[in-house]
């Protein structure tokens, strides 16, 4: 099932059930209204929504309309809580230093994680605005699954089937403002943008056998400006899904319409290139001392996309400009 929310509706949207092909769609009706309504009762709405999806991608709804991503917010336009963890270990240690991308990574015995800001997400097509070149502003491609009401202490074996959705995110980071504010021990707030998400939501049944042991083993596929930058493959997520919902949750409840992100997309190989500019010049500091791909400025656009086995976008892209707030 494929699921995404219009900007008309009031902040929340307006719930769209959108055919596999991301070509149709419908409007979800009153039994539904906005995304988080079915998370918060997703046993009862998501056969209802089913039977709408099966329906739309039989050709059997006349009121089904052309899907525009343009017209989309955020699947979930704002939420409960915004939780990014670090599921690729390798990500971590080439932007700390290490000089051999191939080298053995030592994993840590736990994933860092943030609580971002979530209640102003943006569409996949809604431009980045900020107010400064100079904050050395970032893209990150990463993916996120968004849960029903996980209870305190689950364990990893458990959490699976609290994950309910899965879409593709950037992660927009300032990197001028990282290091002033991770030397005072707290987490990130003016390091981070907003964070924009894929015009659709799926539930994990949609990525076939690319769903396997709670990670997307699928690559990301990265453009700047129209050329190639990275597509990093998920198999390479140390920190699954599920081991990530444990350790949000080792003392928390995690309420319905909590989104948890994986992290930046990076891998070991460096002919996959990376899904953040941060890698890239990292790795060009190991190689010659000195970073040499820049920042993005004002004008410039990300593409940040995923493909199934047949070549078919499952989520959508998502395909924004940087702009001056």
């Amino acid at each position: 099932m494929k699921l995404a929310s219009l900007k008309s509706g009031g902040r929340d949207g307006t719930l769209l059930v959108v055919s596999r092909d991301l070509q149709r769609a419908v409007v979800a009706g009153p039994a539904a209204p906005t995304l988080q309504f079915a998370l918060d009762r997703w046993n009862e709405v998501a056969p209802g929504l089913d039977l709408l999806y099966r329906q739309l991608n039989d050709g059997q709804l006349e009121d089904a309309i052309a899907f525009d991503v343009r017209a989309c917010a955020a699947p979930l336009p704002r939420a409960y809580q915004w939780l990014d963890g670090s599921g690729f270990p390798n990500h971590m240690r080439v932007i700390n230093g290490a000089a051999n991308a191939s080298a053995p990574i030592a994993l840590p015995a736990f994933p860092l994680m943030y609580q971002g800001a979530s209640d102003d997400f943006i569409g996949a097509h809604d431009p980045v605005r900020l107010p400064a070149e100079s904050d050395d502003i970032d893209f990150e491609g990463e993916a996120a699954v968004v849960l029903d009401d996980v209870p305190m202490g689950v364990l990893a074996q458990d959490a699976l089937k609290h994950i309910k959705l899965v879409m593709l995110l950037n992660d927009i980071s300032l990197r001028a403002y990282a290091p002033r504010e991770t030397a005072g021990g707290f987490g990130f707030i003016n390091a981070k943008g907003e964070t924009s998400f894929t015009p659709v939501a799926v539930t994990p049944d949609e990525l076939g056998n690319a769903w396997r042991d709670g990670r997307i083993e699928l690559p990301m596929r990265v453009s700047r400006n129209g050329e190639w930058f990275g597509h990093p493959g998920g198999e390479a997520m140390h920190f699954t899904f599920p081991m990530l919902i444990e350790h949000a949750a080792r003392r928390r409840n995690l309420r319905a319409g909590t989104i948890v992100g994986s992290g930046t997309f990076s891998n070991a190989q460096r002919d996959v290139g990376s899904a953040t500019i941060i890698e890239r010049r990292a790795l060009e500091t190991a190689d010659a001392g000195t970073p040499q791909t820049p920042y993005l400025q004002f004008g410039e656009t990300i593409r940040i996309e995923m493909l199934d086995s047949a070549g078919q976008s499952i989520f959508g892209a998502i395909d924004q400009k940087v702009l001056k707030s």
